[in-house]
Parts: C-alpha cells; sequence; structure tokens
C-alpha cells in the first residue's frame, strides 16, 4: 500500500514539473515572438495607412509614368492579383511596377483603371517580424466606364517595411472575389 502511496506521489510530483515545464517554454515562445515582431508607434501605423492611401491614388491615375506607384514598394519588392485563389501576373522591380501600373519607358497608355476609383476600407494592420502585415478591402467606383457603378473587388494582402524613404510594401497580394473578372494591367505581362 505504501509502494502505491509513494507512486502515485511520484506521478503528481512529475506531472506538476512537466506542466510547469510546459508552461515556462510557451511564455518564453510568446516572449520570443514579441520580441522578433517589435511594438509598432502609432506614427507608424498612420504612415502605412498614407501609403495605402497614395496607392489608392497612383494606380489609377499613371502619375509619372507609373514611377510614382513603383516608388511606394521596396526595392525588390512585388505585386500580384490573383483570380480563383491563383496568382495571374507578378509585377516585381521598379520598371515592371511602374508597367504595372499602366507606365514604363514608353509613358502611360492603356491604362486600365482610368476613371476608376479605388475606396480601401476596414485596413488592419498588425506587427510582424519583418515590419507589418496588413489587409484592406478594395471598393471600386466608376467600373465599366460608369460613374455610378460600385464593385467589391476583393482584398489586398500586404507585407510593410520599413525602408530609408520610409514604409513600403514588401509585397501586395489581390485578392479578387472568386470568378470576378477584372481588367488586367496595360502590359498584360
Amino acid at each position: 500500500m505504501q509502494n502505491v502511496t509513494i507512486t502515485r506521489v511520484a506521478t503528481v510530483v512529475i506531472g506538476a514539473a512537466l506542466l510547469t515545464t510546459l508552461g515556462v517554454r510557451a511564455q518564453q515562445r510568446s516572449a520570443d515572438a514579441a520580441a522578433v515582431a517589435p511594438a509598432m508607434t502609432a506614427l507608424d501605423y498612420v504612415e502605412i495607412e498614407q501609403l495605402v492611401a497614395k496607392y489608392a491614388r497612383t494606380v489609377v491615375s499613371c502619375v509619372n509614368s507609373g514611377y510614382d506607384y513603383a516608388d511606394l514598394y521596396a526595392e525588390d519588392g512585388w505585386f500580384a492579383p490573383t483570380r480563383d485563389g491563383r496568382v495571374t501576373n507578378k509585377w516585381q522591380g521598379r520598371e515592371r511596377l511602374a508597367e504595372a501600373a499602366g507606365g514604363g519607358k514608353g509613358g502611360c497608355k492603356d491604362v486600365a483603371w482610368n476613371g476608376v476609383t479605388h475606396i480601401l476600407a476596414n485596413h488592419v494592420i498588425a506587427p510582424a517580424p519583418e515590419g507589418a502585415h496588413g489587409e484592406v478591402d478594395l471598393i471600386a467606383v466608376g467600373v465599366d466606364g460608369d460613374p455610378h457603378k460600385v464593385e467589391g473587388q476583393g482584398h489586398y494582402e500586404d507585407v510593410y517595411v520599413r525602408t530609408p524613404r520610409g514604409w513600403r510594401f514588401q509585397s501586395r497580394t489581390h485578392h479578387l472575389v472568386v470568378r470576378q473578372s477584372a481588367p488586367p494591367p496595360a502590359s498584360g505581362k
């Protein structure tokens, strides 16, 4: 009987030690994750929101032959739209990004979004190891040349990084609504 009691006590002690160890490890992982994703200031959030607002303005207007749009990205940043869950094109680097906005070396031509206003809503930003992640919904006004036609066009998933020029897109993926057709960027690449 005494051996059974000792065994039970030993089991309880070992179980308690194991739970304590697991709890400490979980706290360490949580602390490590917080250390990996540094805290952001209110100014960081405002600057990222301004970056996203500038995107909405520059993508539809081909300002400076699309280079103002391209300059919203990190040097190695990229943009990729998806249709039905698959990436259709990927533009990376300043020249290719300017082309994605309908511009590039040859200037602006066939800007697919000309006359369409991008309204970006429900923007959520969270700290991440590389800088920050975000999601924002896209509402397009003026679709098909009709200034009264409004259409939900999915959402953007973003990775933001802080650069010497301020916050920039490291990546921006546009997730169109399933089976939605949208005009391809003018370059068609």
